[in-house]
């Protein structure tokens, strides 16, 4: 939902003057010392058992080792290290620390990790990381440099390094030769070449030849980072003030770059199940009765839907935490209903308390009460104009105002609202500047941080995760045992802790369905594992063509949910007709049938921090004979992996016609529609090395795809085992029938499945279901082996029988046995299907042909 469109240019937000500190036009920054000054030698350094202590002046520094192959670095102007504190790093892998070796010499200030070699040079200054075998890393083309209150860095850039990350960021998913503004912002109508957009992740991954670094710059002040736009074969970072703290993580993979991010600022927690169901919504679905009836429709067609959202003007006069008795005259009657057709309830609530003094309003009357709201510089309460007028806003960076927060939640969480929806919070003021200006002030008492103010400058990019964070814990603090959900559009690093989040106000267009991929590709690379778009685009009515191919797409994304502007056309599944409501329904059952799959990947990634969406270089870094990312080239954009083991082949660009080539990144894979093995393709480029895909190395497969409305290419992985439910209408619905487990053939054959109660913490406490699964080709080809593993966990099976389909055979078997017993079986298509009870002890089946 869209804040006023208004005008304003970024470079007003870096001009200040200051007053006893404060600035008093539209950007603050607190006083330091004046003047550049660089790290352009050091006059002496100190070895630490963890790392070493450098100066120049009044410049500092420390290099330090959290772990292996973790490093940061802090540095100041003052002589002192500023307080160590962090809203996006956790405190126990701050405190972190492992030994190093100390190397220096006359020349250089040297130590090493196990995994890292750090070397600065003396004479001037420049850093030199490189791995144990004395690859280059990372290297400064200049030394960092402070200016003022802020800081500048500068990286040599080499020829074939790519950037990645920085959130939902606009334009190609490399962020090589481009740059980009650190700074919220509610960015109604955004295009291809907008920027900022509502998300500041000061994140990016570095992918050189298949290695990797993670760069986190964990400065919540307006800032930017420039891939080479401005300064060529040079990567550069300026921010506004605030602390140097950086962060490079080691993979040398980029899975490993990840998993060390989430390891600093914490995983995504475990959502509900109905979360990765389809959801509908709309600005705004006007009455009880639309919202009532949009559900019937849902229902009566068999569309299978999970949420209905309900957008602004259920409010009162758009008041948040209130409800419009005249079109929702009976809400908790409409969400008892809801619940009993088995949908889930998301209601927005935006972060604007509007200012109502000696009105009968609580938020308003409570939050005054508690001295709950942001400043303005004079100590009077700040006032900014938002969708219910003039409005107040939360002070978030007291722990005591989140408290608060959380308790307005308790109304609607009473009458059995699931989910809620944070917008408008980069915060989004109707004004020119779009949102509060720096000189308000901010009242930091929060555990870790010394008691302080501090400006709106300082707090903006890190205001909407803090909302999203108060939200989060205010639905534990009223429903201990279930898991929350919480939707919001600004964020910060860390910000994956609380919240699932979306793209913004997209638009319906070709265009934007094709931005949508590599934006939630990058934020997935930057520790938003829960994204996705409104589909359809939310400004304009797409065509039906247009919707009907975007909800194909969005059926692999991690969030799937359609919404639409008001005074736009219908966007629900149903509109523009039959043809194209059984398109568009049949992908949704796609969705639903993979849930298995799609929600023990989700599991996976609270312990790991890999997406549910991937680019191809995440799983096939050497796919290439330069080892470059694949996603970079034109032709293969538009594809995504959905966990490691299925490969969407979208075209890049779905409005042109005529046939398309779709790339895989090794020989082997299944059509996921069909089960057959691809047969057919031309094999592009020979790669260097081997890879597990395949015995006989790498290669790039292209295959030709017919383009057409109803058909979507997705690809399985050879040596996958996929889990597959029989079609319910509602993740509250219980499955009938066998589990299937769809048997790939290939190199490394295996799979797992994680199940529990989708709603409770009780896995915490074991009651959770998982297996495993692995298959083995016998060596002359002509039999496969398929272990299905024992139960592991408290939580029952919802099936008492597993269906095993191997695919890609040649030839209908000439026998089965389940667990050495001849059993029967199926043949169809290439495909045997064995049908065999599962008491929870482990299963074999043995599939024996005269050819493979």
């Amino acid at each position: 939902m869209p804040g006023r469109r208004v005008t304003g240019s970024f470079s007003s937000l870096f001009l200040c003057a200051t007053v006893a500190g404060f600035c008093v036009s539209a950007q603050t920054r607190p006083a330091t010392p004046s003047g550049i000054a660089s790290f352009s030698s050091i006059t002496s350094a100190s070895p630490l058992p963890n790392g070493v202590e450098l100066h120049h002046g009044d410049l500092v520094m420390q290099i330090t080792a959290l772990r292996e192959d973790v490093l940061r670095i802090r540095a100041s102007n003052t002589g002192a290290l500023p307080e160590d504190a962090s809203w996006a790093v956790l405190a126990e892998a701050r405190a972190a620390s492992v030994n190093v070796t100390q190397d220096s010499d006359e020349n250089t200030v040297t130590f090493h990790t196990a995994a890292l070699h750090v070397s600065i040079n003396r004479a001037t200054g420049l850093m030199t990381l490189t791995d144990s075998t004395g690859t280059v890393l990372r290297q400064d083309a200049e030394p960092m440099q402070f200016d003022g209150n802020g800081f500048r860095l500068a990286d040599t850039m080499p020829a074939d390094e790519h950037y990645f990350g920085l959130g939902d960021k606009t334009g190609a998913f490399d962020h090589r030769e481009a740059a980009f503004r650190l700074w919220n912002t509610d960015a109604y109508g955004w295009q291809e070449s907008t920027d900022p957009l509502y998300k500041s992740i000061p994140f990016y991954l570095t992918y050189r030849a298949g290695v990797s670094l993670g760069v986190l710059i964990d400065n919540t002040w307006p800032s930017s980072f420039d891939f080479g736009k401005t300064v060529g074969n040079t990567v550069q970072y300026r921010a506004e003030g605030g602390p140097a703290n950086i962060y490079i993580l080691y993979g040398p993979s980029a899975k490993e770059v990840l998993k060390s991010y989430a390891w600093l600022t914490g995983p995504t927690p475990l959502p509900p199940l109905w979360t990765l169901g389809f959801q509908q919504s709309r600005y705004s679905y006007m009455t009880q009765d639309r919202v009532l009836q949009v559900a019937e429709q849902l229902r009566k067609d068999k569309i299978p839907s999970d949420a209905v959202y309900l957008d602004i003007d259920y409010q009162e006069k758009n008041r948040p935490f209130t409800i419009n008795k005249d079109a929702f005259p009976d809400m908790a009657a409409m969400v008892k209903t809801l619940h009993a057709e088995k949908f889930h309830v998301v209601a927005i609530t935006d972060l604007h308390i509007p200012f109502l003094p000696g009105q009968d309003y609580p938020p308003f009357n409570s939050g005054v009460a508690g001295d709950e709201f942001v400043k303005n510089s004079d100590g009077t309460t700040f006032v900014g104009k938002v969708w219910p007028g003039p409005s107040v806003f939360p002070d978030f960076t007291r722990a005591q105002t989140r408290a608060w927060w959380g308790t307005l939640y308790k109304n609607l969480a009473q009458i059995g609202i699931d989910g809620f929806w944070n917008d408008m919070n980069e915060p989004s003021v109707f004004n020119d500047l779009k949102t509060m200006p720096c000189s308000a002030v901010h009242r930091i008492d929060e555990p870790g941080f010394a008691i302080r103010t501090a400006t709106h400058c300082e707090i903006h990019n890190v205001y909407g995760m803090e909302n999203s964070r108060a939200t989060f814990e205010g639905q534990l603090a009223l429903k201990p045992d279930v898991r929350p959900f919480v939707l919001t559009r600004a964020s910060y690093a860390g910000g994956q802790r609380y919240a699932a989040t979306w793209t913004g106000d997209n638009s319906a267009t070709w265009n934007h369905l094709r931005l949508t991929t590599s934006m939630l590709k990058n934020l997935g690379l930057s520790g938003f594992a829960l994204a996705g778009a409104d589909v359809g685009g939310y400004a304009g009515t797409p065509t039906p063509e247009l919707l009907t191919k975007w909800l194909e797409i969005a059926a692999f994304q991690p969030i799937d949910r359609d919404h639409a502007e008001k005074g736009t056309g219908d966007h629900e599944v149903w509109a523009n007709g039959p043809a194209q409501e059984d398109i568009r329904r049949r992908f949704i059952e796609t969705r639903y049938r993979l849930l298995p799959y799609l929600y023990t990947v989700t599991e996976e990634d609270t312990h790991t921090g890999l997406p549910l969406l991937r680019p191809l270089f995440l799983e096939f870094p050497d796919a290439a004979a330069d080892r470059h990312p694949l996603d970079v080239d034109l032709n293969t954009s538009g594809e995504f992996m959905v966990g490691p083991d299925l490969l969407v082949a979208a075209p890049a660009f779905e409005d042109q016609s005529g046939d398309y080539e779709a790339t895989l990144p090794s020989r082997g894979w299944y059509d996921f529609w069909t089960g057959r093995q691809v047969a057919e393709g031309l094999e592009k480029v020979q790669a260097g090395g081997l890879q597990p895909e395949s015995a006989l190395g790498p290669v790039l497969l292209a295959v030709r795809v017919h383009r057409d409305l109803s058909t979507l290419p997705v690809f399985v992985r050879p040596g996958t085992i996929l889990p597959i439910e029989p079609l319910v209408q509602s993740t509250e619905e219980q499955p009938s029938g066998p589990l299937t487990l769809r048997v790939f053939p290939g190199p490394n054959c295996g799979g797992h499945l994680y199940q529990d109660d989708g709603t409770s913490f009780a896995y915490k406490r074991g009651e959770f279901l998982q297996m495993a699964f692995s298959c083995q080709t016998s060596e002359n080809q002509t039999g496969i082996t398929i272990h299905i593993g024992k139960h592991a966990g408290s939580y029952p099976a919802w099936w008492n029988e597993i269906a095993v389909q191997v695919n890609g055979l040649s030839t209908r078997p000439s026998s089965v046995t389940v667990n050495g017993k001849p059993a029967n079986f199926t043949y169809a298509d290439t495909s045997a299907t064995i049908v065999a009870k599962d008491s929870g002890d482990g299963i074999d089946v043995v599939v024996e042909s005269t050819a493979h």
